[in-house]
C-alpha cells in the first residue's frame, strides 16, 4: 500500500441515472461492482440511487463522504445536458473543471476511427475537476475520473456497463487493491432445487454456527435456493480454505438435493452426467413450450448429448407428433400420469434415445379445476425401458411455473441419471 494513501477497505456506491430510479434500465453495475471488489478486499456498505438532479447528486454523494470517505459513482458523465455528475462533483470538492487537450484529442481520435467527428457538445467530457487524475476510457468516450480531496475519495465511472466494466478491472480494482488491507471479501455457493428453504434450514439447523467465522444466507429463486458463504475480511489463504471446507459440509447435510456450485447450471450439470454414461436424451414438452430444450441448448456442445425435442401443446399434437393413444387424453385428460408416460415413450422412439424427459401441465392463469388446480404439472422419465412418472404441483405465475416445471424435469432426469431418484 502507498503510505502516502489512507487504507481503503470501506466504500459507498452512488449510481446516477433518473432511467434507474422509473424502472426503464435495469442495474446491472451495482452487483458487478459488488463482486469485483470484495474479492480485492473493499467492502460496499451502502448502495444509493439518485436522480439526474444536482441537489440529489450533491446530497447522496456527500453523505457517502462524511460517512465513509470514499464513495464511486457511476453514470451522468457523457455528452449531453442531463450529464451534469462531473459539474455537481467539481463545486462539492471544491475541485474546479478545467479542460484537458489531452483527453479531447483523445475524443477527436476515437471519433476519427469511427468516421465521425465529434459535436461540440463532447467537448464537456473533456473537463476534468483540477488537480483529479483522468482513467482513460480506451473502451468509450468518457474518461472516468480518480478524484482525492480533503473530504475524501471520489472515483467516477460511466454508466455504460461495458466501459464501466473495464474501467473498473483496469483503472480502479488495482488502485484500490493497493490501498486495502489485504483482506478480502470472498463467497462461494452451493446451489440446491426441489427442496424449500424451510426445510434446508431444519437439514442445516446448528451447523450454522459451527460455519463461523463464515456467514450464511439463504437466496430462493424460482429455480431453487442458493446457500451462500462469505468470508468477511480473512486473509486469501485462509478464505478459500474456509470456504471449501464450508461447502464441502454444508453438501454433506443438504444431500441430493445440491446440484453444483457458484455459477453452475443445472443444465450443464445435466448434460455432463449423461455424457459421462453415454447417453443421449429427448424431450416432450406441453405446459412448457421448450423451456427444457432451449435450457439444454443454452449451453455449448449439447448436441452431442440432447439430440431433440418435440412441442406437443395442442392434445391432436400429442396424438400426431408422440403417438399417445387418443383414448388415454379421453379418459385420463391431458394432464395426468398416462398421457405424460405416452408422451416420454413416444419422443424416446422417434429420436432413438436412450433416456427422455416429459412433461404436461396446467400453468395457468386459467384451465385449472377443483381435482387439477394451476399448477399441477406431471412429468415422465424413462431410462431405457423403465417408465417412470411424477406429479408436481407449483404456485406463483404462468411463468414462475413454466420455469420451476422446467427445473424441475432437469432435475429429476439428473437425480435418476445419478442413481438418487429425485425428485
Amino acid at each position: 500500500m502507498d503510505a502516502s494513501s489512507p487504507a481503503t477497505t470501506n466504500l459507498e456506491l452512488v449510481t446516477i441515472g433518473t432511467e434507474l430510479l422509473l424502472g426503464f434500465t435495469v442495474d446491472t453495475n451495482s452487483a458487478h461492482i459488488g463482486r469485483v471488489l470484495s474479492d480485492r478486499g473493499i467492502r460496499i456498505t451502502r448502495r444509493t440511487a439518485v436522480s439526474d438532479d444536482p441537489a440529489a447528486i450533491r446530497d447522496a454523494i456527500g453523505a457517502a463522504l462524511a460517512r465513509t470517505g470514499a464513495v464511486l459513482t457511476t453514470g451522468g458523465l457523457g455528452p449531453t445536458r442531463d450529464d451534469i455528475s462531473r459539474q455537481v462533483v467539481a463545486e462539492l470538492l471544491e475541485m474546479p473543471l478545467v479542460f484537458d487537450e489531452s483527453v479531447w484529442q483523445a475524443l477527436v481520435q476515437r471519433f476519427a476511427r469511427l468516421g465521425r467527428v465529434p459535436a461540440e457538445t463532447n467537448r464537456s467530457q473533456a473537463m476534468v475537476p483540477t488537480g483529479g487524475t483522468i482513467l482513460s476510457n480506451r473502451w468509450g468516450s468518457a474518461p472516468g475520473l480518480w478524484l482525492e480531496s480533503p473530504r475524501g475519495l471520489v472515483i467516477m465511472l460511466p454508466g455504460v456497463p461495458v466501459e464501466m466494466r473495464k474501467l473498473l478491472e483496469h483503472e480502479v480494482a488495482p488502485r484500490l487493491a493497493d490501498r486495502s488491507t489485504g483482506l478480502v471479501i470472498r463467497s462461494a455457493t452451493l446451489r440446491t432445487t426441489g427442496v424449500a428453504e424451510s426445510t434446508l434450514a431444519e437439514r442445516i439447523g446448528s451447523l450454522e454456527d459451527d460455519l463461523a467465522p463464515l456467514g450464511l444466507a439463504y437466496l430462493p429463486g424460482t429455480a431453487g435456493v442458493d446457500l451462500r458463504l462469505t468470508a468477511w475480511q480473512l486473509p486469501p489463504g485462509e478464505a478459500d480454505t474456509r470456504l471449501r471446507e464450508g461447502v464441502d459440509r454444508l453438501g454433506a447435510v443438504v444431500g441430493p438435493c445440491a446440484y453444483g456450485e457458484d455459477e453452475a447450471d443445472l443444465a450443464a450439470v445435466l448434460l455432463d452426467q449423461l455424457r459421462a454414461k453415454g447417453l443421449h436424451l429427448a424431450v416432450a414438452e406441453s405446459c412448457t413450450g421448450g423451456l427444457v430444450a432451449g435450457r439444454l441448448t443454452e449451453i455449448p456442445g449439447s448436441s452431442d448429448v440432447f439430440l431433440g425435442g418435440v412441442v406437443a401443446y395442442a392434445n391432436q399434437a400429442k396424438i400426431d407428433l408422440l403417438q399417445v393413444p387418443p383414448e388415454v387424453i379421453v379418459r385420463q385428460g391431458a394432464v395426468s400420469a398416462e398421457t405424460a408416460e405416452a408422451m416420454v415413450r413416444g419422443v424416446q422412439a422417434r429420436f432413438g434415445a436412450e433416456v427422455a424427459i416429459a412433461v404436461t401441465g396446467i400453468a395457468g392463469p386459467d384451465g385449472g379445476t377443483p381435482e387439477k388446480p394451476v399448477g399441477t404439472v406431471w412429468f415422465a422419465f424413462a431410462i431405457g425401458e423403465r417408465v417412470e412418472s411424477v406429479l408436481g404441483r407449483f404456485v406463483g405465475s404462468r411463468s414462475e411455473i413454466r420455469a420451476r416445471a422446467a427445473q424441475t424435469a432437469l432435475f429429476g432426469m439428473l437425480g435418476r441419471a445419478r442413481g438418487d431418484r429425485s425428485p
